[in-house]
């Protein structure tokens, strides 16, 4: 694997735009994708940074045509929801090449495991893969070609697939990202998801005041009350004992959310949520989505809690909370996430048994 100079960053939301912005002014060469050529037109007199990076900014191509994005390219960056990490790897089977890196940013949970068995079952190469927990940078678009840089996440957990690349592939990406650093292996960075934990929660018990209001008020600051702060504690709990089965060394919720730069160290010495939402300093201003049906509920349910949910069942360990997020975001939704989720076979693991689990990744 060879120094990176060409990215390819493949989405163009909050992160893609924030990472093709910043890593042009870092002085990379940037062809930023998007399949929707509406989304990509407000961006091509410029991305606005506002924030930690500031200036306007033009990477080098901004395209809807894949092939030009990722021909040639070192890094393949993919930077989208879950939910269309599929179509890309079906998209990209064609295109890759064996010496490029694919870099989910964030893989989410499960997501390399999802993303390789869908590449290599569309006839795709064999690549180095790898992802993170969550987004390099804590951001929001704040208007159609702006996006608020609040700070980079720090400490920032990420690891290949398979394990044993993920030293080669750290030292290769953190010119770029000073603040990754390494994973045991892509179910550590799984079982991280902080979005998981809290979103559910937040969104479901707060799905009368979403819909009433449109998403008009602030999200972490103000519906993260203290019994929805027991109940993100609870998810946590059975998230630790998963973890713990599996063999898995993370940090609870609160220590990790304080690590990753998002609340005060009072906060987390008082082991209360509740306080961390409220002292949340990157988190303060942003506001509620519109409806439930967003990637708060689609994607941190059926790809964030399902699959955990999943290794629970393969491990023996039960998840109440878990479950019965699942089952009112299916209701609510009108989505039977047991089916539509990220399960253990569409992560390419159905018969696999917990001995030889961490032995497949």
């Amino acid at each position: 694997m060879s120094e990176i100079r060409k990215i390819a960053v493949l989405g163009a939301g909050n992160g893609g735009c924030a990472a093709s912005a910043i890593l042009t002014l870092k002085g990379y060469e940037v062809r930023m994708h998007s399949r929707s050529e509406e989304r990509l037109a407000p961006l091509r007199g410029g991305i606005t940074l506002r924030g930690e990076y500031r200036g306007v900014v033009k990477p080098d191509l901004i395209t809807t045509d894949l092939n030009a994005a990722v021909s040639g390219a070192d890094l393949v960056m993919i930077v989208v929801p879950s939910v269309a990490h599929e179509g890309y790897a079906r998209a990209l089977a064609p295109i890759l090449e064996p010496n490029q890196v694919v870099y989910l940013n964030p893989g989410h949970t499960g997501g390399a495991l999802h993303f390789a068995r869908v590449l290599h079952e569309a006839g795709g190469p064999s690549l180095p893969l790898c992802e993170s927990v969550t987004l390099t940078y804590i951001c929001r678009m704040e208007g159609e070609a702006t996006v608020g840089v609040y700070r980079e996440t720090t400490n920032l957990r990420s690891a290949a697939l398979p394990a044993r690349l993920t030293r080669e592939l750290m030292e290769l990406l953190h010119p770029l990202f000073p603040n990754l650093v390494p994973a045991t292996n892509v179910l550590e960075t799984g079982f991280m998801n902080i979005n998981a934990v809290i979103h559910p929660p937040g969104m479901l018990m707060n799905a009368g005041w979403i819909e009433f209001t449109q998403g008009d008020f602030l999200f972490y600051k103000e519906s993260i009350t203290p019994a929805v702060a027991s109940v993100i504690e609870e998810v946590d709990t059975e998230r630790l004992a998963i973890c713990a089965r599996l063999g898995l060394r993370v940090p609870a919720f609160i220590d990790y959310f304080y690590e990753a730069g998002l609340t005060t160290e009072a906060a987390r010495d008082s082991r209360s949520v509740y306080r961390a939402m409220r002292d949340s300093g990157p988190n303060q201003t942003i506001k509620s989505p519109p409806s439930l049906d967003h990637r708060y509920v689609q994607e941190d349910v059926g790809y964030g809690l399902m699959p955990m949910s999943e290794f629970g069942r393969l491990v023996g360990i039960q998840s109440p909370v878990m479950d019965s997020l699942i089952i009112l975001a299916s209701v609510a939704l009108d989505t039977d996430y047991r089916k539509e989720g990220l399960t253990l076979s569409r992560m390419g693991l159905e018969g696999v048994s917990p001995k030889t689990l961490l032995s497949s990744i």
